[in-house]
């Protein structure tokens, strides 16, 4: 399953793996999950991404806000028509929760550009949820 959404001509495709433990993990629960982003710019002029946003909260509603420079240590020039795709993880101490946010891009005019990704559930596999 993905999840996807365009804003300003840029499409943010999310693809979510839950990522089991290993068999000698000791210790307070802890689940994580893999996500993997590509970033495709569908628009006419160069654009790059500056900064990210997340808003990472857990089945029990405690959220965790993450704001930072680029994603995984970039800041990743996309020409017209290319992509870019990168991927990371996300730990929880609940079998559930969801992650939502936004880059801000800047365009060849120094203009800034808010691109939301799209609110994405992270469940374990064979679970099923509804986001609200």
């Amino acid at each position: 399953m993905f999840y996807q959404h365009t804003s300003h001509d840029i499409t943010i495709r999310v693809e979510v793996d839950y990522v089991p433990p290993e068999d000698d993990y000791t210790g307070a629960p802890r689940y994580v999950w893999a996500y993997h982003i590509t970033l495709m710019n569908g628009g006419d002029e160069t654009v790059q991404l500056k900064t990210r946003h997340w808003t990472i909260m857990d089945a029990r509603g405690q959220v965790e806000l993450v704001n930072g420079p680029g994603v995984v240590g970039e800041t990743p020039i996309l020409k017209p028509h290319q992509t870019y795709t990168y991927s990371s993880g996300c730990p929880l101490s609940t079998p559930s929760g969801s992650m939502s946010g936004y880059y801000m891009f800047e365009d060849e005019h120094g203009r800034p550009l808010k691109v939301i990704i799209p609110t994405f559930s992270l469940d374990l596999p064979n679970v099923k949820r509804t986001l609200n």
